[in-house]
């Protein structure tokens, strides 16, 4: 089924709303096609400011009333000890929260961004969608991240070329408890590089340090840059090394 055929069942929308192409792309079909959407942004220890004011800044751009709301997601141990499944429960906490304040703003149908690039087996919070009912449209609809991308270069959204962004804690190694401290130390230096000019890399806590991945392209670069990037991120990490194998960019 189409997408905008599959949506127009629904009069009132509560959308899970990253301000990332998935989501920004789903609200945008869903506006077109006469529902009446609400976006929901959920601001955790997880989420970099950059990501509030993309959502912000799209939100406007659509014209959909947005409700940013604060959730302190380590107080919740399984996700504060960061096992195998953290997403899963994370995603409980976070979905369950959107799902009370759709309610509260008469909505019914909570939907997210997820997409049928997004595989099951791979993405433990999709369980915890599934079971609170969440619905996926572009995931049902067939739309992988791909395609995604190409219609929304297609009707002018920016968000078309944004790079993917997964949430800071999975730049922390499974079982290793995370801190508002250590999120914030990968926040600064992401923040760091990316005034650099570096695109789509990620830094990964270690257990002595950081370790930084960057794509195959920007490999040269990193090494040309190493005194600056060395003098940025030693202090806060103390060891700083980079990852030879190339980070395979995502789509």
């Amino acid at each position: 089924m189409e997408l905008e055929q599959y949506l127009k069942q629904y009069k009132r929308l509560a959308i899970g709303f990253s301000g990332g192409v998935d989501s920004v792309y789903l609200a945008y079909v869903a506006v077109q096609v006469g529902c009446d959407v609400r976006a929901y942004f959920i601001k955790s220890a997880f989420q970099p400011l950059f990501e509030q004011e993309d959502a912000l800044e799209m939100a406007k751009e659509l014209n959909i009333p947005l409700t940013i709301y604060k959730l302190e997601v380590l107080e919740t141990e399984n996700v504060r000890k960061n096992p195998e499944n953290r997403c899963y429960y994370c995603k409980q906490e976070v979905f369950t929260t959107l799902k009370k304040l759709a309610k509260a703003d008469g909505c019914d149908v909570l939907v997210d961004g997820t997409n049928a690039s997004d595989r099951y087996e791979e993405r433990p919070g999709m369980k915890a969608l599934e079971e609170l009912g969440v619905i996926s449209p572009l995931r049902i609809c067939g739309l992988t991240k791909e395609e995604i991308r190409k219609r929304s270069k297609e009707v002018g959204l920016w968000t078309w070329k944004k790079p993917s962004y997964a949430c800071l804690a999975t730049r922390i190694p499974t079982n290793m408890e995370i801190t508002q401290e250590i999120l914030e130390k990968v926040e600064t230096s992401e923040n760091n590089l990316k005034e650099m000019g570096f695109t789509d890399f990620r830094v990964r806590v270690t257990r002595t340090g950081a370790k930084l991945q960057v794509l195959d392209t920007q490999i040269e670069e990193v090494i040309k840059q190493r005194k600056k990037i060395v003098a940025l991120l030693e202090p806060i990490f103390g060891e700083v090394v980079l990852d030879l194998i190339p980070r395979k960019a995502e789509v």
